[in-house]
C-alpha cells in the first residue's frame, strides 16, 4: 500500500474537514443539548410511569426504547435539514465573496461532512441518554434488582449524566465544575420535583 493512502489519507482528511468546517464547536452544543434533552425526558418517563402504579419494566423498557428511537430519527433528520440549508448559504456567501464556485472543493467536502457529523451526534447523544437512564429496568427484567432500586438507580443515572455534562461544559469553558455540575444537578432535581408533583395531581 503507498504512503498516505487508505485509512490513514481518510482519517486525515477528515481532520481536514473538521477543521474547515469548523465541527467541533457545534459538535460539542449539540451533544450536550440533546444529551441533557433525552435524559431529562426520560426521566420525566421514568417517574410518571413508576408513580402511576406501572411495575413491569417490559413497559417502561418499550417506551424508553420507542422514545429514544423517536429522538435519534428526530434528531439526525431534523439536524440534517437545518444544518445543510445554514451551511448552502454559507457556502453560497462564501462564493460571492470569493467571486468564484465553490462546488466540488474542499469547502464544499467540508460543509457536508460537517453536516453529517452534527447530524449524528444530534440524534446519537438524546437517545444514548435516553437508554442509559433506563437501563437500571433490564436489570429489573431480569432479575437482578427489585423494582424501587431499578427506580431510584435511574433517578441516580439521570443525575449523574447531567453533572457530568455540567463538567463536560465547565471543562469546555474553563470554569468551576462545581458550579456547573451543581446548576445541572438542581435542574434534574427540579424536574424530578415537578414531574412527582403532576403525577399525584392527577391521581387525586
Amino acid at each position: 500500500m503507498a504512503e498516505g493512502s487508505g485509512p490513514s489519507k481518510t482519517f486525515a482528511r477528515w481532520r481536514l474537514y473538521w477543521k474547515v468546517g469548523d465541527v467541533g464547536s457545534q459538535a460539542r452544543r449539540y451533544f450536550v443539548m440533546n444529551a441533557f434533552d433525552g435524559a431529562l425526558t426520560m426521566l420525566g418517563v421514568v417517574i410518571g410511569s413508576y408513580l402511576s402504579d406501572i411495575t413491569d419494566p417490559r413497559i417502561i423498557i418499550a417506551a424508553g426504547i420507542a422514545g429514544a428511537l423517536a429522538m435519534g430519527i428526530s434528531g439526525v433528520s431534523g439536524a440534517y435539514m437545518t444544518e445543510s440549508a445554514e451551511r448552502t448559504k454559507r457556502l453560497k456567501e462564501l462564493e460571492r465573496a470569493m467571486l468564484r464556485p465553490m462546488r466540488d472543493t474542499i469547502h464544499e467536502e467540508a460543509q457536508d461532512f460537517a453536516t453529517a457529523v452534527v447530524a449524528i451526534v444530534d440524534g446519537v447523544s438524546p437517545a444514548l441518554a435516553a437508554l442509559c437512564v433506563i437501563s437500571p429496568f433490564f436489570l429489573e427484567h431480569f432479575g437482578f434488582v427489585s423494582a424501587l432500586v431499578a427506580f431510584y438507580s435511574s433517578i441516580g443515572l439521570t443525575l449523574a449524566v447531567l453533572v457530568g455534562l455540567g463538567v463536560y461544559l465547565a471543562k469546555i469553558s474553563d470554569e468551576s465544575m462545581v458550579k456547573y455540575g451543581a446548576r445541572m444537578l438542581l435542574v434534574g432535581l427540579l424536574t424530578a420535583g415537578l414531574c412527582v408533583a403532576i403525577s399525584f395531581a392527577f391521581q387525586v
